[in-house]
């Protein structure tokens, strides 16, 4: 048996063994995940069936813009030895309070109101992008618990596989959480709406810049050459355009898929606010001025999508 072989096997025996642990937990998570490969599926083939071109070449450009921020704070790595840790903290709460303010007013709000004038009951319509909403914390759910990573706070997480460096571990944790992002963009670009996209795509871009700044001065911290550090960083924002792609397909369907997959977008980056941009604002003893920039980030995203709206 070759090394790729005795690797392979050793993350196959971490997943099943992770399985065992809670066989209920499991099998939910199985289950959630079957019905969300189902409505992949339904809506890639709606995707290639009937998207719009504009729609493609909107989703994209979206899952692009988030790759190249990703890219342009890993850049300034060149530049930079370290960042206050306050002033870490300060521009993950402004990113945190934008992705709320993202999630709130350019996926839910929108999602309900083409929910409603789907099924023609505001009830029915709740319970679609409701129930979307849940998906989306399942799918994040499902990638927390299968997949290794390192949480900045509670350590290494998900299936114990010895082979990733704690370093590796949180490089990972933040490729993970760019999926549910570059979904949204897709999503969010589904009907060629501009109002909906741009300013979601714009606050993610935001946000992505100082995720790839800390991927690549993570990655300088173990010792790795700036140049292929920045590299590495700008490469963990590949998973936005795949995600954008994703996320368009899954919209595109069948009609109600559309609100209820800005429903799943919003609820992965609600999780991923919660679970993981807070909870790092606040392990440094920085929490007010964390509280302080996810205001800001919450009042500047509900501006612009106001203003361009």
């Amino acid at each position: 048996m070759n090394t790729n072989d005795i690797a392979q096997s050793s993350l196959w025996q971490a997943w099943m063994l992770q399985a065992r642990k809670n066989p209920r937990v499991t099998a939910g998570l199985l289950l959630a995940g079957l019905c969300l490969l189902v409505l992949l599926v339904a809506g890639t083939y709606g995707a290639l069936t009937s998207v719009e071109g504009t729609a493609f070449k909107y989703a994209l450009i979206g899952g692009f813009a988030g790759f190249g921020s990703t890219a342009l704070g890993a850049l300034a790595a060149f530049g930079l030895r370290s960042v206050p840790v306050r002033t870490q903290d300060t521009m993950l709460g402004f990113a945190a309070g934008m992705m709320l303010a993202a999630s709130s007013f350019s996926l839910l709000l929108p999602g309900l109101d083409a929910a409603q004038d789907i099924t023609g009951s505001a009830l029915l319509g709740s319970m679609v992008v409701v129930l979307g909403l849940a998906f989306g914390v399942l799918l994040m759910l499902g990638l927390d618990y299968f997949t290794p990573h390192m949480h900045q706070e509670l350590g290494m997480q998900g299936p114990e596989y010895k082979r990733l460096s704690g370093v590796w571990l949180f490089v990972l944790a933040i490729v993970l959480h760019n999926l549910p992002e570059g979904m949204a963009i897709g999503v969010s670009f589904s009907k060629s709406d501009m109002s909906v996209g741009l300013p979601l795509t714009t606050a993610i871009a935001i946000q992505d810049m100082p995720e790839g700044l800390a991927v690549a001065l993570a990655l300088r911290a173990i010792g790795m050459p700036v140049g292929r550090a920045v590299l590495l960083a700008a490469a963990s924002g590949i998973m936005e355009p795949l995600g954008a792609i994703v996320g368009l397909g899954m919209s595109s369907g069948m009609p109600l898929a559309y609100p209820m997959s800005l429903g799943l977008a919003a609820g992965a980056m609600i999780f991923v606010v919660s679970h993981e941009v807070i909870p790092e604002t606040h392990r440094n003893g920085h929490q007010t001025f964390a509280t302080i920039g996810l205001m800001a980030g919450f009042a500047v995203m509900m501006f612009l999508d106001t203003a361009l709206g």
